[in-house]
């Protein structure tokens, strides 16, 4: 595995696009603001997750030397030491980043630093590890709307909430990827969230759109399921990455009736996480 690679896989990047979705979303519902200062948010946000994915494999290490051997680090592509450095870096800049787009910012990006390292120390050893990875994209939201021109307001914690909800029930799935037996199904109903939210504070000039996107996550949702819960083998991980990229159609129905070029940012943003999947592994 070249060293380039081991890189990519170590950071998940198939899945940035879902990063960006979430502090468009966050930004957009917070009022927005100039495009520079929404870049250095893009920026410092890929920082902190990168750190994130990096300190996730560190952590399991001796775990993936027993089950995951082709991951980068067991596999000798890349060294422990090498990917300790990494994530330094990444956090690093990053924090940096979003602490100099204000005092509120500064403080939930420490919140979000702590949230991330937190659920990487003890995610194998709890069965509630989901509500922490929740938490940290609600936190990533909330400071992407920190950073806008309104603040936090009241719109982003509650699609923040949605969010949070759709990656608890994304990450219980996750967390069956190589179960053998029945699986439950109450983290489907989780998956439904943001479409709940959606019928219930979209009204006027935003109910159609919201209802036509609603319809567009919920045909998703159920055709990324249908590789789990429907007939024949089995396979939860192709529901898991599917799910994943769906992020990007939970924050384009969090802001439901957006200018049709922001609503093309979002598809694009959707296609590319599809696409980047083909080339590095979502989870």
């Amino acid at each position: 595995m070249a060293y380039g690679r081991a890189l990519l896989i170590l950071g998940r990047t198939s899945n940035l696009p879902t990063v960006w979705s979430n502090c468009l979303a966050g930004w957009l519902l917070a009022g927005g603001g100039p495009v520079t200062r929404f870049c250095w948010l893009c920026l410092g946000a890929t920082f902190l997750y990168l750190g994130g994915m990096f300190l996730n494999d560190a952590y399991d290490i001796e775990f993936d030397r027993q089950y995951r051997r082709e991951r980068p680090i067991p596999s000798g592509a890349i060294t422990l030491e090498e990917v300790w450095k990494w994530v330094f870096g990444w956090f690093g800049c990053g924090a940096v980043i979003l602490i100099m787009l204000g005092q509120t910012t500064a403080l939930l990006t420490v919140i979000l630093v702590g949230c991330i390292v937190l659920y990487d120390a003890i995610h194998k050893a709890i069965t509630c590890s989901p509500v922490l990875m929740a938490l940290c994209r609600f936190l990533l939201y909330v400071v992407a709307a920190s950073a806008a021109g309104n603040g936090v307001t009241g719109l982003a914690i509650w699609s923040a909430l949605a969010l949070g909800a759709y990656i608890i029930g994304l990450s219980y799935l996750a967390r069956k990827e190589n179960a053998r037996g029945p699986l439950g199904h109450w983290p489907c109903y989780l998956l439904a969230m943001p479409i709940l939210l959606a019928s219930l504070v979209n009204s006027g000039e935003f109910r159609k759109p919201g209802l036509l996107l609603s319809l567009i996550l919920g045909l998703w949702i159920l055709r990324c399921l249908r590789h789990t819960f429907g007939a024949g083998d089995r396979n939860v991980g192709r529901t898991v990455s599917g799910l994943l990229a769906g992020i990007v159609l939970v924050d384009l129905l969090a802001v439901a009736g957006a200018t049709p070029l922001i609503s093309l940012v979002f598809v694009l943003l959707f296609v590319a996480a599809l696409l980047f999947q083909r080339f590095v592994p979502a989870t």
